[in-house]
């Protein structure tokens, strides 16, 4: 069978490869990884993360990125991935590639890069296909399996700490230096933090009030509310718009290290500290309609005066309260201005 085949073949290049890792690496490598500060950094660069230790021997020219948004990165800096992670959601036009990365194609005057299809998991042997120098995963949820069949096909970049939990400049900060683009990506960070501030200027009643991020609600079952935690990027995102967590929020996220919790709708007394809530929903106001009907849910003060963003699930805007490089300034003003009319109802 030819997956086996592969599998196979895979497991004898990753001990190669790790072979080969362990006798290039040197101290000076290492302060590389951190210290390299331009397009003309010198290799190789040493990358350490959740998963391991990552040598890239020489300045990538082949990259591939699997999983949510790491694509964004490299082409944020001007370089097109030989292979992509197919989008999956908020694609509304069905082509599995997202607006703004449509866009930036179009600008590079490139077509769109091979597309992985990740719906039953990575295809290790259709990236294996693009022939990649390195693969960038610092945003993902890798498995030590996933880790170990790609690094035979090259080296890989992934998260940090967690899973599913790199922040958005942290994702650029990493794939970045591997693509010895560390100055590049800082100036990236430092563009996007100041397009965020503009944005945000334009609701000053938005400063300092407090957020939360509802996971999706279903209508037929009231009974119980899941939220997202204090680890989740959606909620992170809130602090980079002048937003603040409320207390009950990241209580509750520093018991766990899960990025969702449920509770039963009768502690809701428990967020009354919460000033808007967000949620994936409607555009129409039905959602909040029908929670200001609950006997229990109503009794939020964010529902019952309707400082209540609900984000058309599938659609741009609910895909990029998920902060990621290039959607960020694509939707910024579109998603600031709906968290800023909830703020006008406080």
């Amino acid at each position: 069978m030819r997956t086996t085949r592969f599998l196979a073949g895979v497991a004898a290049a990753a001990t190669a490869l790790a072979l080969t890792a362990c006798g290039g690496t040197s101290d000076s490598a290492a302060e590389t990884s951190s210290s390299s500060g331009s397009s003309t950094a010198s290799f190789p660069i040493t990358i350490k993360h959740a998963l391991g230790e990552t040598v890239i021997a020489k300045k990538p020219e082949r990259v591939a990125t699997v999983n949510w948004a790491n694509h964004e990165v490299p082409l944020s800096l001007g370089i097109v991935p030989v292979g992509m992670a197919k989008a999956n959601f908020g694609d509304e036009d069905g082509d599995g590639v997202l607006p703004w990365d449509a866009a930036k194609l179009k600008e590079l005057g490139a077509a769109t890069p091979v597309l992985f299809d990740e719906t039953d998991g990575i295809p290790f042997e259709k990236v294996a296909d693009t022939k990649p120098d390195v693969i960038l995963a610092a945003y993902s949820g890798l498995t030590a399996q996933d880790y170990e069949t790609l690094s035979a096909i090259a080296p890989v970049v992934a998260y940090p700490e967690q899973p599913w939990a790199t922040a958005w400049r942290d994702t650029i900060k990493l794939e970045s230096q591997a693509l010895g683009l560390a100055a590049e990506g800082d100036k990236l960070i430092a563009d996007t933090e100041q397009k965020m501030k503009d944005a945000v200027a334009k609701h000053p009643k938005l400063t300092g009030k407090s957020a939360m991020f509802l996971t999706h609600i279903d209508p037929s079952d009231l009974s119980k509310i899941s939220f997202y935690t204090t680890h989740d990027t959606r909620v992170q995102f809130f602090t980079d718009l002048g937003l603040k967590q409320p207390e009950s929020i990241a209580k509750a996220s520093a018991a766990t290290e899960e990025f969702s919790i449920t509770q039963s709708s009768e502690q809701v007394q428990g967020l009354s500290d919460v000033d808007i809530i967000v949620t994936y929903g409607d555009a129409d106001g039905t959602m909040l309609a029908s929670l200001q009907k609950d006997p229990l849910l109503s009794k939020i003060p964010a529902i019952a005066r309707g400082s209540f963003v609900s984000l058309p699930g599938s659609t741009p805007v609910a895909t990029a309260a998920n902060p990621t490089p290039l959607a960020i300034p694509f939707v910024l003003d579109d998603y600031v201005d709906l968290l800023g009319k909830a703020a006008d109802k406080i």
